[in-house]
């Protein structure tokens, strides 16, 4: 049973062409698609190339982008293993590759990683949704621009960071000054084995003043209660907790969603908090309108959450001018800052929280 769907085909235009990613256009049967192409798995291509592609998210009409992925360029047959490091990501499949991770014993970070004692209370924000990496960045940038920020890219979607288009723009425009990416995602400025580890190196050796943990572009989710790749956020604020840090989680909310399971605070939120993480969180909100709160306020009440975390709405703040003046526009699921500002509200709450708390 064959669960990649492949197709042969040729390169008939370069439209991107980045250090470690391209976008192309690829010719196959006389139709032409849009494709991306790891310059680490398969090397650089070049118009005319013969190209394997993995058609599989098009072939089931998925929401990637509509890209195919180059998987051989029959042009590119012989390659070396180079650089340092022998930690494996993508471990035990045909595209298996090493890295140079910040823990292993050859590291310059090993010492430090190794001797770490405690975050000793340092807030840090949890998200579930990759819009949400940019508004956060971008707002504290303004609240806190002397201080160093670093994005830890979990493996809970896309894997490869060079696939986030905004990642790459807030990296030159020095909004995010490092990136570190854990478990099976690949390509930050550092790898981690694991989040505790990229935590310990963003707060430790790169001394940052805001670190945001979430996935990279695209979320898995079911319509069932824990089938969403988003309940990591639970275990992220755990870990966090245990290393004794704050952990800050933001919110998913939102009054223009047409699913009800998403209104308001959405089920997914509901879920982390009530369910899945064991320790308290500070939760931000930024509601101005009072029947907004309200339909808030009574899920938390219903589902007895008052006890459990700390819950802290920046009711008075103003978030439109500071958007206004962002590098990248605010969008997820189609939705604009306009059209539904608190989804991307509790993100600006969460970078002033921790503004007003880092050394």
């Amino acid at each position: 049973m064959n669960s990649i769907g492949l197709k042969k085909g040729y390169v008939s235009e370069i439209i991107k062409d980045y250090d470690d990613i391209q976008e192309i256009i690829v010719e196959i049967d006389k139709e032409k698609y849009g494709a991306i192409n790891y310059k680490m798995f398969t090397g650089t291509c070049s118009c005319m190339d013969e190209v394997l592609l993995n058609t599989s998210a098009i072939d089931l009409k998925l929401g990637t982008g509509g890209y195919h992925f180059v998987y051989f360029n029959y042009n590119n047959d012989n390659s070396e293993i180079k650089g340092s490091g022998h930690i494996m990501k993508l471990r035990y499949t045909p595209l298996q590759f090493k890295c140079f991770s910040v823990e292993e014993q050859e590291s310059p970070f090993h010492k430090e990683i190794n001797e770490f004692e405690s975050l000793f209370g340092h807030p840090i924000a949890v998200g579930t949704l990759h819009s949400q990496v940019s508004v956060f960045f971008e707002a504290f940038k303004k609240f806190s621009p002397q201080s160093k920020t670093v994005y830890i890219m979990t493996d809970g979607a896309a894997l490869p960071i060079s696939l986030s288009n905004n990642i790459r723009k807030l990296k030159e425009e020095n909004i995010i000054d490092y990136t570190i990416t854990t478990g099976n995602s690949f390509g930050g400025d550092f790898e981690a084995v694991n989040v505790y580890t990229a935590i310990i190196m963003a707060r430790e050796v790169l001394k940052a003043g805001a670190i945001m943990i979430c996935m990279g572009p695209g979320i898995v989710g079911t319509g069932t209660k824990y089938g969403f790749t988003g309940i990591e956020q639970g275990y992220i604020l755990d870990s966090i907790a245990s290393l004794g840090g704050t952990p800050v989680a933001i919110p998913r909310v939102s009054f223009k969603d047409f699913r009800s399971r998403h209104h308001g605070l959405s089920h997914h939120t509901l879920t982390i908090l009530k369910d899945i993480v064991k320790t308290q969180c500070i939760v931000p909100f930024a509601i101005d309108d009072e029947n907004s709160y309200s339909l808030i306020e009574n899920t938390i009440n219903t589902e007895s959450l008052l006890n459990k975390h700390n819950f802290i709405n920046y009711k008075k703040s103003i978030y439109s001018d500071l958007v206004a003046d962002f590098v990248i526009r605010p969008k997820s699921m189609g939705r604009s800052y306009k059209d539904d500002p608190y989804l991307f509200n509790c993100s600006i709450a969460a970078a002033e929280y921790i503004s007003e708390r880092i050394d």
